[in-house]
């Protein structure tokens, strides 16, 4: 999972499919997940490249998305949010894998 900034998080998001997860170090459920996160950015890498972004050090960016705890995971197709995983939601597990294969999904133009 790709390390995101303020400096480089719209660099990220600008063009094709990303997945972005909102976290902070003393995210006890950040770090649970952290276990899962590569096994489904493996299953998911033809659909999306993943980034983290800790909201202590880029407070001012998930202020403007409105990312409310952590973790969140939002996904943006070519700069726009396309879907949220809230916190709320996101702290169980076995709510990313129906997440992801939902945003995966590309409707015809």
């Amino acid at each position: 999972m790709e390390k995101l900034n303020r400096h480089t998080f719209y660099s990220f998001i600008s063009a094709g499919d990303r997945v972005v997860e909102f976290s902070a170090q003393w995210c006890f459920d950040c770090k649970r997940l952290r276990l899962s996160l590569p096994e489904l950015e493996n299953r998911y890498a033809s659909a999306f490249r993943f980034g983290e972004l800790d909201v202590d050090e880029a407070r001012e960016i998930a202020e403007s998305l409105g990312v409310k705890g952590v973790p969140t995971f939002i996904v943006f197709r070519d700069g726009r949010e396309w879907g949220r995983l809230p916190a709320k939601d996101a702290r169980k597990e076995k709510n990313l894998t129906p997440f992801f294969d939902r945003m995966s999904y590309k409707s015809p133009a």
